[in-house]
């Protein structure tokens, strides 16, 4: 560990009521939760006997949970439909205090659902509802509008790219305009003090340009870079093809059981940052833990270096649950205290 216990403490510290805008694809999570002790007789699958079922928060959500949690303010917005899942939606961000005025209904689709079937502890099967089209033109704009407007109220922006249709030409050239200096004054977006966080997906890599920190798992660098990830030298050329390609200021590549990679600009040397997992359970979700703290901690005054390790230690926590779980600030720190110097 690179950093001292009293310097992450410090940062949970600091992230406490920091307004964090998200902006992405908005997902229910529906897990059901059952037992198996036998096959059907109709099918070789097994019958799942349903015990409860949990609503969740996924998706650009979810990054909104991990920051409520972590202590900060979030808002959020995207689409949602006219549906009843997309009302469970909101009165989950209700119970969470979360601004959500940015969240724009959709009537002519329905709000992203994955229904997880989970049997003594593993997923049996996952069902997903969705539309992945983009929304009109009128309704792209107003969200791009929205967007441009909650900017500047913000510390920081995370933006959470599922590929359900969010992301668009209209909201991507804002958010790059924001970047650029306008009349003489500085950037409106900057990652020492405004940064931007972009969750990827394969399928908008060309919407994507100039951004702070690019956040990438390993099967999203290697189709960005082309580039297989089977040692650190392979993961350090492909952060620098993600560089190159997006104009980023900086990438992290997260490797799962290995760690994650950290390469800013004007520094020749990647960092390598060993996981803190215990124990690996489910990774659903974990990337948006990873975002949301990395991302709040460098908004609060943290270090790229001091930032990761907050993130590597918040991964290593929910990916010992099973399903999409989110972070809290007083686990957060206990595990923290627990950490060997």
């Amino acid at each position: 560990m690179l950093s001292s216990k009293e310097e992450l403490l410090s940062i949970v510290d600091k992230i406490q009521g920091l307004p964090v805008l998200v902006v992405g694809d908005i997902i229910l999570d529906r897990y059901v939760w059952g037992s198996v002790d036998r096959i059907s007789p109709e099918a070789p699958v097994p019958v799942v006997d349903v015990k409860r079922i949990e609503d969740r928060l996924g998706g650009a959500a979810n990054v909104v949970r991990n920051l409520v949690g972590l202590g900060a303010r979030a808002v959020l917005s995207g689409f949602i439909g006219a549906d009843d899942d997309g009302r469970i939606i909101l009165s989950h961000l209700d119970a969470l205090g979360v601004d959500h005025q940015g969240v724009i209904i959709d009537r002519d689709r329905p709000t992203s659902l994955k229904t997880r079937v989970i049997a003594h502890g593993q997923q049996v099967v996952r069902i997903d509802r969705e539309v992945k089209s983009q929304p009109g033109t009128a309704l792209c704009e107003g969200l791009a509008a929205v967007v441009d407007s909650q900017i500047d109220s913000s510390r920081a922006v995370i933006v959470s790219d599922y590929a359900k249709g969010t992301l668009s030409d209209q909201l991507m050239k804002r958010i790059h305009a924001a970047h650029e200096p306008n009349g003489g004054n500085p950037p409106r977006i900057a990652l020492a003090t405004r940064p931007l966080l972009l969750d990827p997906h394969p399928a908008n890599y060309g919407l994507y340009r100039r951004i702070c920190i690019v956040k990438a798992n390993r099967k999203e660098t290697e189709k960005a870079s082309s580039i297989t990830i089977d040692s650190p030298k392979a993961a350090q050329m492909a952060a620098q093809v993600l560089f190159s390609r997006w104009k980023a200021e900086m990438v992290m590549v997260t490797l799962s059981e290995d760690g994650m990679v950290l390469l800013e600009a004007g520094k020749t040397e990647p960092l390598f940052l060993e996981t803190r997992a215990r124990e690996v359970f489910d990774v659903s979700g974990a990337g948006d833990t990873v975002g949301a703290i990395f991302v709040a901690a460098l908004a609060a005054g943290a270090s790229p270096t001091l930032a990761g390790e907050l993130a590597n230690i918040g991964a290593g926590i929910v990916i010992a649950e099973v399903g999409t779980v989110s972070i809290e600030a007083d686990r957060l720190r206990e595990v923290i205290r627990e950490l060997a110097t």
